[in-house]
This record gives C-alpha cells, structure tokens and sequence, in this order.
C-alpha cells in the first residue's frame, strides 16, 4: 500500500492550510490572476477568494497582492509572506514523506497506517471567520471574562467566555490568540459612524466582495491589515442597506459568539 503524505498548517481551531489551498496560491501566482489560478485547480472564483481571506486571517498578513490590468480583467501576484509559506510548506512536505517513508517498515502488519498517527494532529472548523490577534486585556470575575484581541491596527475584538476557560488555556496578556466567528453571527451596518446598538463588537472597514443568491449573501469586510471578517445575510438585507463594494460599513456581533483558541 502506497502511503500519501501531506502536511496541514494550522492553528487549533483555525481554518487549516493544505495541500489543496497551497497549490492555489502557487495557480494564482503562475497565473498571474485569481480568476485564472482558481479555475486551474478547479474552483470557483468565489471558493478561491474565500481560501485566500482564511489563509491571510490565519498568517495573519496578506499573502497576495491585487492590482488592475492583466490576465481576466485583473491581476495577482505572491507577496514576500505568501512566497515564505508556500517555500515552508514544501520543505515540510518534503519531510513528512520521508519520515512516513521510515515508518513504514515498522509498522507492516500492525494493521496501523503511519497516516493515522498523523491525523489527530489536525482539525476542522466550520467558522468562516479565524483571525489571528494579540490579547490585549483580559478582565475577570468569578465566573466570566472579556477577553479582548487586537486583530488589526485599530480593531480589537472581545470574547466573553468563561472564567475556567480563560485558565485552562492559559490566557494572558500579549499572548497571540485566534478568534472565531461563525458568518451568520456577524451583521453589517452601512456608514462611517458607529450604530447606536447595545453590541459588544463592532469593527469598522470597506466593503471588500458582495456575493449574492436568491435568498442569501455574503458581505466581506475589509477591516486592514490584510484581514477580512464576512457576514452572512439576507440579498434582501443588501439591497435594502445600499451596500456596495467601496462603501464604508461596520461588522456587529455580540462577545458571546466569538470564541478563543491558541496553538
């Protein structure tokens, strides 16, 4: 039996980084366009967009860089950071097979694939937004704490979660921390100024992709830094608040629906 090895970057809880979004950075940079790169590996425009915002949340800087003009109305290229990932992830690759590769004779008969030792190492999540941060503040009582984590220049968000849990995972300021925010959590409001809603988290930005359904859209929120939060709504919704691709707007959602991982 031929033993496949394939390395996953990530973080716990966050999105993971495979082999299947690493060759899409590697399509678009030879493409020269995510359009072209995504239709390379066999994705949509919109899947491959949605790859790279979770690899940059993740690495927590943009990987790639757009610019006007060339291929598909539109172009792309790596930048240093994407350039490192993607030299790393090979070098890493390149040694998973080979220890694999050891393994194998040990393991004949066992009825264990080396590849199982390997998996529970990686997970899974189903949140759309993983943003990768610094805790800023933590404040406590007996039984819950905000946790705050400055995730771009200007824009912190607060975790509320339980006292217990803050311990267990050892919080503390200056630690980096990723948070997590399910899209249909997040609400979009137009405008420069802030609401005047009771919400713990509302985080400003540009109104980056409005990709729309008959029934439902996503609104990405480009809030710096080369981090994006997205928002699951109704078509409705965005026809009825003018939101545009250009337009200043404020992502909202409560302390109670982010969560906190670390590696």
């Amino acid at each position: 039996m031929t033993i496949d090895a394939s390395v996953t970057l990530r973080s716990e809880a966050a999105s993971p980084v495979g082999r299947e979004r690493i060759r899409l950075l590697e399509a678009v940079a030879r493409e020269g366009s995510i359009s072209s790169g995504a239709k390379a590996v066999g994705i949509t425009y919109k899947a491959a967009w949605d790859a790279i915002d979770s690899m940059s949340n993740l690495f927590g800087q943009p990987l790639l860089e757009t610019r006007t003009g060339g291929k598909a109305g539109g172009g792309a290229r790596l930048t240093p950071q994407g350039l490192k990932v993607i030299e790393a992830y090979g070098r890493m690759e390149a040694e998973m097979a080979r220890i694999v590769r050891l393994l194998e004779p040990d393991l004949d008969g066992s009825g264990i694939s080396p590849l199982n030792l390997f998996s529970g190492f990686f997970m899974r999540t189903s949140a759309r937004n993983a943003l990768r941060g610094t805790i800023a503040s933590i404040n406590t009582d007996h039984l819950s704490a905000d946790v705050a984590v400055t995730v771009a220049e200007g824009s912190t968000i607060h975790a509320l979660v339980t006292a217990e849990s803050a311990r267990d995972l050892g919080l503390c300021v200056g630690r980096e921390a990723i948070v997590l925010i399910k899209a249909p959590f997040v609400m979009i409001a137009p405008g420069h100024e802030r609401p005047k809603v009771s919400v713990s988290n509302c985080i400003a930005g540009t109104i980056a992709r409005v990709d729309c359904g008959d029934v439902n859209a996503e609104v990405v929120l480009d809030i710096g830094s080369g981090k994006s939060l997205a928002a699951s709504i109704t078509a409705r919704s965005v026809a009825s608040l003018g939101l545009e691709v250009g337009a200043p707007a404020s992502a909202l959602f409560e302390a109670s629906h982010v969560i906190v991982a670390i590696d």
